[in-house]
């Protein structure tokens, strides 16, 4: 029975001490630091990225990323973020601010404001929200105050009894955040607007609204078009409720407690999954990350050594200035005399923090269990310090993955066997990953090296997921394959250079997939038909992959005027020698659309 007991009580070490990552000898202290942290209290998994003005220098993951214990965190997974999501949307409002879109004494509601429509407007009963501005939401400062309580309810947050409003509003179930406003608009103002500090999260909410009425676009769509994608921080995306919604690569969280489930079924649910209305919590708190993507974020907001930044200083200034009711909070931030900011972000399954130092340090720490007290928060928001302050000197390296992935990805059968084609984004080199009938789920680790293998071969990763290819190329040929099975392929960009100390660092998030075996001809990713040309550029003739009969074609200018017409069988070439050096098409008439392919002429 003691050996038993030891048994289970290493698991449990285990379970808390693991790491994954690339290892980096000067965290030794930090890794210790966060090891114990993580015994002390009982926390689950972890992801941890730190980052100084010349990139993303520590990317490492501790514990484990699902409730089991079996699947070791990793830095590519990605965690909810909780309340860290208001600095991403304050980003978002101050970069319209500073476009010229918005100005922060705009007037948020009303005929002369930004939401002016009679959906929100015929809610309103207090006349002091008409006097709301873009400012005092991005302040708390609205004169909404979740501490009074309302309708019986413990309080007034609408987030926390989400199935009452939707009845009270008469609206369905799970409650939409647009709903949740209209709730708050119908009970008035707790205090006049500008005059009082009280958290808020339906303020951001507003927020989120109001960025949807400036730009037209619906508020992720807008904020990954505009701040994350620009920035490289692709391992961002609004999360779902429930476990079988789950994102690629998301964590599982451990819930302490249960209460009803949100979608109005009267069934009692774990609060992380399904009890609180993570998707009507967008703007404020819906935000799924990798604590790598937050780094980068802020690093390219604020600008890296010797590149200018998303913000000018002068946005970044307004936006740390304190309130003027509040000194401890900006715009979207907790902020201090010292030039430093921070937010931190904590429901059921979740605690973060997120941190830009006045010296140019940035660090995300992000936990799938809740902390328990705040001792334990007090002890997490000194973690990070410990990182900047015991490293005696920071690496050189930058660990961020590539900030563009491969698209275009398309697969053409011939003679041969079969050709996959695609377009490469900005790292230096490709895996290209192969598994028999199913997705893909298991992927390759950072500082991790792989060589390709034929399908008979272990796979490299994981159950059955097998690394064909690692190239530097935009094209690669694969035997051919069991036509009685469905293989599922993607490519996966990397970056190994200088720049990352010569470690692999991989970017999973929008890797471009199809499935195998290709129909007969060319199948491009979601079904459209192909003829790639090879070599493109050429100086003699081109070689078309993927045909599948007799194909008429013919040659034109870009402007469409035609230069020759012919017919192509399969295995013959495209001659192209008396040509002028330019830029031409081919047009192949299939039986059932016209294909287009466009070449160079050398």
């Amino acid at each position: 029975m003691k050996k038993f007991y030891f048994f289970i009580c290493l698991l449990i070490s285990l379970r808390a001490t693991a790491q994954t990552g690339v290892s980096e000898p000067a965290f030794q202290p930090f890794d210790r630091a966060m090891q114990q942290f993580m015994q002390r209290w009982g926390i689950r998994g972890a992801s941890v990225a730190v980052g100084t003005q010349g990139g993303v220098v520590y990317a490492r993951a501790f514990g484990s990323a699902d409730v089991a214990g079996t699947q070791p965190m990793q830095p590519y997974h990605l965690l909810r973020v909780a309340s860290v999501s208001k600095p991403i949307t304050a980003l978002a409002v101050m970069q319209l601010v500073e476009q010229g879109h918005l100005r922060l004494t705009d007037k948020v509601f009303g005929p002369q404001g930004h939401l002016r429509r009679p959906y929100y407007l015929e809610a309103i009963r207090d006349p002091r929200i008409y006097d709301i501005t873009v400012q005092q939401l991005l302040e708390h400062t609205a004169g909404w105050d979740r501490n009074t309580n309302c309708d019986g309810q413990d309080g007034c947050d609408p987030i926390d009894f989400p199935v009452y409003v939707a009845r009270a509003m008469h609206a369905a179930t799970p409650v939409a955040d647009s709903t949740l406003i209209r709730f708050l608009l119908t009970r008035g103002l707790n205090t006049t607007p500008g005059t009082h500090y009280a958290y808020s999260n339906i303020g951001y909410l507003v927020l989120g609204k109001l960025l949807e009425a400036v730009t037209g676009q619906p508020y992720e769509t807008w904020v990954r078009q505009q701040l994350l994608e620009p920035a490289g921080a692709l391992e961002a995306h609004l999360g779902r409720n429930l476990p079988a919604h789950r994102l690629e690569r998301e964590v599982s969280y451990e819930s302490h407690y249960q209460t009803e489930a949100c979608d109005g079924s009267g069934k009692v649910v774990p609060a992380a999954y399904g009890g609180f209305n993570l998707e009507a919590m967008g703007a404020h708190g819906g935000w799924v990350c990798s604590a790598r993507s937050l780094v980068q974020l802020l690093q390219a907001v604020e600008g890296r050594a010797g590149q200018s930044g998303l913000l000018t200083p002068a946005t970044l200034a307004t936006m740390a200035q304190p309130s003027a009711v509040n000194v401890h909070y900006g715009k979207g931030w907790m902020v201090n005399a010292a030039g430093h900011r921070w937010h931190r972000g904590e429901m059921d399954g979740t605690g973060t923090y997120l941190v830009r130092t006045a010296g140019g340090y940035t660090w995300a720490i992000l936990l799938n269990t809740r902390p328990a007290s705040e001792a334990c928060w007090q002890e997490l928001d000194q973690l990070g310090w410990v990182a900047v302050q015991r490293v005696a000197k920071m690496p050189a390296h930058d660990l961020r993955p590539p900030t563009r992935n491969a698209t275009e990805l398309t697969a053409l059968s011939d003679s041969g066997g079969v050709v996959l084609r695609w377009q490469r984004g900005t790292g230096t080199r490709c895996l290209v990953l192969v598994q028999a009938e199913r997705p893909i789920v298991d992927f390759p680790l950072d500082g991790t090296r792989y060589a390709p293998t034929a399908l008979s071969a272990p796979a490299a990763l994981g159950t059955g997921t097998y690394v064909v290819a690692n190239t530097a190329a935009d094209s690669v040929r694969l035997p051919h394959l069991d036509a009685s099975r469905r293989y599922h392929v993607r490519v996966v960009e990397y970056t190994e250079n200088a720049s990352t100390g010569f470690q692999p660092v991989y970017v999973l998030d929008g890797n471009p997939t199809l499935t195998l075996p290709a129909t007969n001809g060319a199948v491009a990713a979601g079904g459209a038909v192909r003829l790639p040309l090879y070599p493109n550029p050429a100086r003699t003739e081109l070689t078309v992959l993927g045909v599948p009969q007799v194909l008429p074609y013919e040659v034109t200018t870009l402007l469409g005027q035609r230069l020759r017409t012919s017919v192509l069988v399969p295995n013959q070439t495209i001659p192209i020698s008396d040509l002028q050096p330019g830029h031409y098409l081919v047009r192949f008439q299939l039986p059932e659309r016209v294909v287009i392919s466009r070449f160079v002429k050398e």
